[in-house]
């Protein structure tokens, strides 16, 4: 089973020049708008020491006009944060050093250009045309070791969203939360099979502050992969 869709081509990983151990431990955060996934990966990264990669959001020239007008803007929107995520991608593939994603480019594909021409906001032609520049990039690119995934009910995610108070945000409705939730269980269930994925509620397990939760999250991610610490002493400039 892929990580992605069965339309899309089997995942290659990157090759790379030494064994597995050369590279850094790959962690995906994933998870619907408004769960809290900078928050946490700006956390876990100052905890762990781990380099951070963050999701291209203010910087997108595209975000407010598609928030007005997502069946005009949908297509050129995913086509920049595709753009960017693979470039993210490409440095993430060469890194000797353990590191956190904010949001895979599988989500990309995999749920908001999906949702978006499922719900009529993206035409066929436009669908079928991001589809195919997926595919190719893909291919060359390594898929995360572990994905965290952070979840939340279609209300609780409402009510982040409007108290953060990003103003690209606030045309969005419940009903396009609700499509995306659905989209990210289908994926999880699919992205499980070949690759590790662990769940967090986001309504029933509180991570933000120095929860026991979040200790016990900081702890896990310590004592499975300590292969790291070693890593990070034999980094550039140690």
């Amino acid at each position: 089973m892929s990580l992605y869709g069965p339309e899309f081509t089997q995942l290659k990983n990157r090759p790379m020049e030494n064994d597995h151990l050369s590279q850094g431990f790959f962690l995906a955060i994933a998870g619907n708008i408004g769960v809290g996934k900078t928050e946490l990966t700006n956390r876990l990264s100052a905890e762990l020491g781990w380099l951070a990669y963050y999701e291209p959001v203010i910087q997108n020239p595209y975000l407010d006009p598609f928030y007005r007008d997502m069946p005009r803007w949908s297509f050129h929107l995913q086509i920049y944060f595709l753009s960017e995520r693979f470039k993210a991608q490409v440095e993430i593939g060469r890194s000797s050093l353990p590191f956190i994603q904010d949001r895979t480019i599988y989500e990309d594909a995999e749920i908001f250009a999906r949702t978006l021409h499922d719900q009529g906001s993206m035409t066929d032609v436009d669908y079928e045309n991001y589809t195919s520049l997926f595919r190719v990039m893909i291919d060359f690119l390594r898929k995360p070791d572990v994905i965290l995934y952070l979840k939340g009910s279609p209300e609780t995610l409402m009510g982040r969203i409007a108290r953060r108070g990003r103003e690209s945000e606030k045309g969005i409705g419940i009903e396009y939360i609700r499509r995306l939730n659905g989209a990210y269980e289908d994926w999880m269930r699919r992205a499980s099979s070949d690759t590790e994925v662990l769940v967090i509620d986001t309504d029933r397990v509180p991570l933000q502050g120095d929860t026991p939760a979040f200790r016990d999250l900081v702890e896990k991610l310590k004592r499975r992969y300590p292969p790291q610490a070693e890593l990070r002493l034999e980094g550039p400039g140690n």
